[in-house]
């Protein structure tokens, strides 16, 4: 529990006072010791990690690059943005390097919030967003989700205010899964003013199926307001190393910069993150276990006529009636899963998809929970 703060001794704003801190899923070995459980025993799958791990060539090339640590990383990137660069057919000027792709939406939101601004963003979204939007001391307006959770495009623009500076967006969308087409946000984008900033998180994109993939890359070219932002810690396997990036025309990247630590990706995760990019199969790979997963997971839940929505990322969110007494036990059995509660889902878990053995594993814990 978090101590309360003196305003008297510690005079800091209210804004940052009100925050309350960004919690993750549970470690295993907090769950080991709290349950006196195996470690080895245990299934996490509760943060939306790659069940493969990372791919060995961005293994390897870390064991390379550790005769480095004693130095400061390269603090510009230059061969992980030449490779993304590439791989993107962007300029360098146009990539910005982040601590994971959060450290990109915070960027963004240091850069162009402040109080006296607002961001929009829809409701059962990623939970950065407001926090993002509040460290930065402006105004959060929630728009409310549609019927199956996901963002209602229309209402989002009616929402933005004379104030709105920034618009948060995310495709596929977490904790939901849900997905909007290529068309529909286009259509939004080119509708609403240039001078708000649109912040597309496409952290699950890779795991999309190939004929609902596009080309967002394309749109930063005829959008100056457009910031794309993607990371390394899903589809890549390298959610531990701490990888994001973001794409946008030159004076977007140029703030960002301005404001982002200089030293901010260290020299493993550089390495490790332009071995993965050029790893297609094993993203393919991740790809195909995780659709095979999906299908796994949601035959069970209808087997169990347990509503779920349906998803485009690497996680299901299922809704289980009692989601903490459920959570307990599975905790309990040695599975970790995320519960969703303080995104106003009390009745939901969402489920990272892992291999067919830990869904397994998940399906007799869940079933047996159920029936506790």
């Amino acid at each position: 529990m978090n101590a309360p703060i003196d305003p008297d001794r510690f005079p800091i704003p209210d804004y940052i006072a009100a925050i309350a801190p960004y919690v993750g899923g549970k470690p295993i070995s907090e769950v080991a010791r709290e349950y006196g459980l195996d470690e080895n025993s245990i299934v996490k799958l509760a943060s939306n990690e790659n069940p493969l791990g990372m791919p060995p060539a961005a293994q390897r090339a870390i064991d390379a690059a550790l005769r480095e640590v004693g130095r400061y990383p390269d603090g510009n990137g230059y061969e992980l943005k030449q490779a993304l660069s590439a791989k993107y057919d962007v300029p360098l000027d146009w990539l910005t390097l982040g601590n994971g792709s959060n450290d990109i939406l915070e960027l963004a939101a240091r850069v162009f919030l402040a109080p006296g601004k607002s961001a929009v963003f829809s409701q059962f979204s990623f939970i950065v967003y407001p926090l993002a939007t509040q460290a930065a001391g402006a105004r959060s307006i929630v728009v409310p989700a549609t019927q199956v959770l996901g963002h209602d495009l229309a209402a989002m623009h009616a929402a933005i205010e004379a104030d709105t500076q920034v618009v948060f967006l995310a495709n596929p969308n977490n904790p939901t899964g849900t997905f909007l087409p290529a068309a529909q946000i286009e259509n939004f984008i080119a509708s609403i003013s240039p001078r708000v900033i649109v912040v597309l998180d496409e952290a699950y994109n890779e795991y999309l199926p190939s004929h609902l993939r596009f080309d967002s890359v394309a749109w930063v070219r005829r959008y100056p307001n457009l910031i794309i932002s993607r990371t390394f810690s899903k589809a890549y396997g390298l959610a531990g190393m701490r990888v994001g990036f973001a794409i946008a025309q030159p004076v977007v990247t140029d703030v960002l910069n301005r404001i982002r630590q200089p030293f901010n990706v260290n020299c493993l995760a550089q390495a490790a993150a332009v071995a993965a990019l050029a790893d297609t199969a094993f993203v393919e790979r991740s790809a195909a276990i995780n659709a095979a997963g999906y299908r796994q997971l949601t035959t069970a839940f209808d087997a169990l006529d347990l509503p779920y929505i349906e998803s485009f990322g690497n996680f299901v969110l299922v809704r289980v009636g009692d989601a903490a007494r459920i959570n307990l036990e599975l905790l309990r059995r040695g599975i970790i899963v995320r519960p969703v509660a303080n995104y106003g889902l009390p009745e939901w878990l969402r489920i990272t998809i892992g291999l067919e053995h830990e869904n397994r594993a998940f399906l007799d814990a869940l079933g047996a929970a159920l029936n506790a």
